[in-house]
C-alpha cells in the first residue's frame, strides 16, 4: 500500500497523530468497503433495475450499523413531488448531541450514473480495479467514495476517542441524486427533525489537485427546459417550397445563434455575472483537462475560472430532429431542443428563466412559434467563509493534507442545496469532496485517487475532533 501521509502543520489538533494512524490502519478496510459498493450497479434512472439501488442502500445501512455509534439507522423513502410514487431508498442515521456540542449532518449519495458504452472502459465499470494510485469503476468517486469518506472518518474518530463522544451526528445518504433528487424536498420535510444540524457537509465536489484540498464556496445555479420551435402546421416538400417557406431547423439554428456573441460569451440580457477573484488557471490546463482539440479556441472572455465559476453559460444538450439516415427532402415543421443554462451566483433561477424566456420570444426569427416546457430550475449557492464551521473545516484540511486549501467555485450545479438552505437556514453548509481533475466522474474510466481518499477521510475525522471539543 502506498504511503500517502503528509507533514504535520504547526498548531495541529492534539489528536492529529492518533487520528492519522487510525485512518492509515483503516485504509485497506475502507478501500475494500468502497470496492464492495462499486460492485453494485446502483443506477437510479428509469429503465434500470431498482433492485440494485435497494441493494446499495442495504449495503450502506450495514456499514453505518456496524459503526456502533448511532441511535437509529434506517432506510427511508419519500414521495416524488405531489404523486404517490416513492423515490429511491435513502439511508438515514442519527445520534443526538450531548453536553452542548454541535450536530453535524453528513450528506452523500449511493446511486451512480449509467456506465455508458462498456467498450470505452479500460476495465469493467462495476468491477473495481486498482491501477497505480487510483481505484477505477463507476461510482468509485462520485459518490461512493463520498459515502465511504463519511463512514471511514466516523470509524477512525470513534476508534481514537471512543464511541461515547458528545458530537451529534446525522447521516443522509441519498439514492437518486444522479436522477434529479426527485423526492429530496419531501424527504427533508418528512425527516426535518432528524436531519436538523448546526453544520451540513455535502461530500459531492472535488479538490484543486491530488495534493491540494478545496473548499467549494460557490456553485452555479441551473435552468433547463425543452424549447420547441415551430414554423409549419405540417411538413412540406423542400424542393417545391424551399426558398420561400422557413423550415423549423433554419429558425432554430438562427434563434440559438443569438444566445452567444462572436466570442462565445452569453448574450442574453438579464443574465448576470458575479464579481470575484479566481486562482491562476492557464489555458493549457483547460485544454489538458477537457481534451480541447488543436486549433479549437476556448470561448468567452475574462479569466478562465471566471468563465467557469462566475459567469453564466448556455449549452444545447439535446435535439430532436430527423437523423441523417432518415433524412428526406422535407421542410421540418418543428424542432425541439434541450437547453441547459448555468446561472452565476447572486442571481435566482426564476430571474434567469425570465431573462431566457424574454430573449427567446424576442428573437424568434420569421415569427416562429416558441413553446417552453419541462422547466427545471435550481438556485446558485455562495458560502459564508467567515463562519466558524468554514474556518474549522479549512484548518482541518490544512492539518490533514499539509497544504493550505483553495477556495473554489464549481461550474456545475447541486440544485438540492437550495432545498437545504430553505429548510435549514441557520445551518452552515460546507461543500467538500473526494474528486480531483482526473476523476472523470460520469465518464468512462471514472476513478478515485486513493491518496485523496485517505486525506479526505482524515480531514473529516479531524473536523469531528475539533467540533467534539467545541462547547
Amino acid at each position: 500500500m502506498t504511503d500517502f501521509e503528509q507533514t504535520t502543520p504547526a498548531n495541529s489538533h492534539p489528536e492529529l497523530s492518533a487520528l492519522r494512524e487510525s485512518v492509515q490502519l483503516g485504509l485497506p478496510a475502507a478501500i475494500a468497503d468502497l470496492s464492495r459498493l462499486v460492485r453494485i450497479p446502483s443506477v437510479s434512472w428509469d429503465g434500470f433495475d431498482p433492485a440494485h439501488v435497494a441493494a446499495s442502500a442495504d449495503a450502506v445501512k450495514g456499514l453505518l450499523d456496524d459503526l456502533g455509534v448511532f441511535e437509529s439507522v434506517e432506510i427511508a423513502r419519500a414521495p416524488i413531488g405531489s404523486t404517490d410514487a416513492l423515490g429511491q431508498p435513502a439511508v438515514l442515521a442519527t445520534r443526538a448531541a450531548r453536553n452542548g456540542r454541535p450536530t453535524i449532518l453528513l450528506y452523500a449519495h449511493h446511486d451512480v450514473q449509467p456506465q455508458g458504452d462498456e467498450d470505452d472502459w479500460d476495465s469493467a465499470p462495476f468491477e473495481p480495479t486498482v491501477r497505480g494510485d487510483r481505484l477505477y469503476g463507476r461510482g468509485a468517486s462520485d459518490d461512493k467514495a463520498g459515502v465511504m469518506s463519511h463512514v471511514a472518518a466516523i470509524r477512525a474518530f470513534a476508534a481514537t476517542v471512543g464511541p461515547d463522544f458528545d458530537l451529534g451526528l446525522a447521516v443522509f445518504i441519498e439514492g437518486e441524486e444522479e436522477f434529479g433528487s426527485r423526492s429530496f424536498s419531501n424527504f427533508l420535510a418528512e425527516n426535518e427533525t432528524a436531519l436538523r444540524a448546526d453544520v451540513i457537509i455535502v461530500a459531492d465536489s472535488d479538490n484543486w489537485n491530488v495534493t491540494t484540498p478545496s473548499l467549494t464556496v460557490a456553485l452555479r445555479g441551473n435552468v433547463a427546459f425543452k424549447l420547441k420551435v415551430s414554423t409549419l402546421a405540417h411538413a412540406s416538400h423542400s424542393g417545391m417550397y424551399g426558398g420561400a417557406v422557413p423550415d423549423a431547423m433554419l429558425a432554430t439554428i438562427r434563434l440559438l445563434a443569438t444566445l452567444h456573441d462572436e466570442a462565445g460569451s452569453v448574450a442574453v440580457a438579464g443574465l448576470t455575472t458575479h464579481e470575484a477573484e479566481t486562482p491562476d488557471y492557464p489555458e493549457q490546463q483547460l485544454r489538458d483537462e477537457t481534451g480541447l482539440l488543436d486549433g479549437v479556441s476556448p470561448i468567452g472572455s475574462g479569466p478562465v475560472l471566471s468563465r467557469l465559476w462566475w459567469q453564466p453559460a448556455i449549452t444545447i444538450t439535446g435535439i430532436d430532429a430527423p437523423t441523417v439516415v432518415n433524412a428526406s427532402n422535407t421542410l421540418i415543421p418543428s424542432v425541439t431542443v434541450k437547453l441547459s443554462a448555468r446561472i452565476a451566483p447572486g442571481q435566482t433561477a426564476s430571474d434567469a428563466y425570465a431573462a431566457l424566456e424574454a430573449h427567446l420570444l424576442a428573437n424568434a426569427p420569421f415569427g416562429a412559434h416558441i413553446e417552453i416546457t419541462d422547466v427545471d430550475p435550481g438556485n446558485p449557492f455562495l458560502v459564508d467563509t467567515s463562519g466558524w464551521a468554514a474556518v474549522e473545516a479549512k484548518a482541518a484540511m490544512h492539518e490533514a493534507w499539509g497544504t493550505e486549501p483553495v477556495e473554489t467555485g464549481i461550474g456545475g450545479s447541486i440544485p438540492f442545496i437550495a432545498d437545504l438552505v430553505e429548510v435549514f437556514g441557520d445551518a452552515q453548509i460546507l461543500v467538500t469532496g473526494v474528486e480531483d481533475p482526473d476523476t472523470r466522474a460520469h465518464s468512462p474510466n471514472e476513478s478515485q485517487h486513493l491518496g485523496v481518499f485517505q486525506r479526505a477521510i482524515l480531514t473529516e475525522a479531524v473536523l469531528f475532533a475539533k467540533l467534539n471539543d467545541r462547547a
